[in-house]
């Protein structure tokens, strides 16, 4: 089951990488820059982290206990899983919302 989910957020991370190359490309410029890929690859982990510090930040400031969520089984933070997960969605909701304004 485990294996599945990684594979489900492997995939995932792929095809948000491969979004956000493609709403990077109509804002590039005349001078020279790294890939598009790297700077999606960038985007999409700084998006992540502060996904995660942020929600770490609230779980503090609220005085959540921290070991609320580790009685999951999960392999990874399920804090951080969901952080990714969103950072996941974020460049497909952007290509919704813009065509929702058209």
């Amino acid at each position: 089951m485990q294996a599945l989910g990684l594979f489900c957020l492997a995939i995932g991370v792929i095809f948000s990488i491969k979004e956000r190359v493609y709403l990077m490309m109509w804002r590039s410029s005349t001078e020279p820059r790294q890939s598009n890929l790297s700077n999606a690859i960038a985007q999409l982990v700084g998006t992540a982290g502060g996904i995660y510090l942020s929600f770490e930040l609230l779980l503090s400031f609220l005085k959540v206990p921290e070991n609320w969520l580790n009685e999951t089984g999960l392999i990874v933070e399920p804090l951080a899983l969901f952080s990714l997960v969103l950072a996941i969605v974020q460049p497909f909701a952007i290509r919704a919302w813009i065509k929702i304004k058209k």
